[in-house]
């Protein structure tokens, strides 16, 4: 989406494309993407989806498997928990979705998932959907076996990386990590 066009310039990455009514992203940096040649999908301001909607939309036409997401995160807490609901529909079509904040990468997986890392590492995991099953945990400090977790007792919350790398995997549900390094 068009805010996260500011983000991408800063980390000297040039989208694809740049989705959304343009109510964000800096002039200069609007001018400087369209001189490298990326493609705007302009929509007006007064619409019924978010940038962010019309921006993975788009994603998915082009054929995106693994969506990388920058300034997703950050700002106002309403934005961030829509950002990650939106993300559910396109997790079930087994895309991959992985969110980059400023101290934290957020994954969402209804399947496996590997993460590299140090020992150490805050990990915090939670059912997305109301329940997700046959979780389990492999090198974290509190591993788990085929279990349940449930949006109302997020108890997965504040687990370490035991090595450099770690497992997740579900069987039924969707998780979002949370992996602070």
């Amino acid at each position: 989406a068009d805010g996260g066009a500011n983000f991408a310039y800063q980390m000297g990455i040039t989208p694809d494309c740049i989705v959304g009514d343009l109510d964000s992203i800096r002039p200069e940096i609007r001018e400087y993407f369209a001189n490298q040649g990326v493609r705007f999908i302009v929509y007006p301001a007064a619409k019924d989806y978010t940038d962010f909607q019309l921006a993975l939309e788009a994603a998915e036409e082009m054929g995106a498997d693994e969506i990388i997401l920058i300034g997703t995160l950050g700002g106002r807490l309403d934005h961030t928990l829509a950002n990650l609901y939106i993300c559910i529909d396109a997790v079930q079509k087994d895309k991959k979705i992985i969110h980059f904040g400023p101290d934290v990468t957020i994954y969402m997986t209804n399947s496996r998932l590997r993460l590299q890392g140090r020992a150490g590492d805050l990990v915090s995991i939670m059912a997305l959907t109301e329940k997700a099953s046959g979780i389990t945990l492999g090198n974290f400090a509190f591993p788990l076996q085929e279990a349940e977790l449930y949006t109302k007792n997020p108890i997965g919350v504040s687990n370490r990386m035991t090595t450099d790398t770690a497992e997740i995997s579900v069987g039924e549900g969707i998780l979002v990590v949370f992996h602070y390094q």
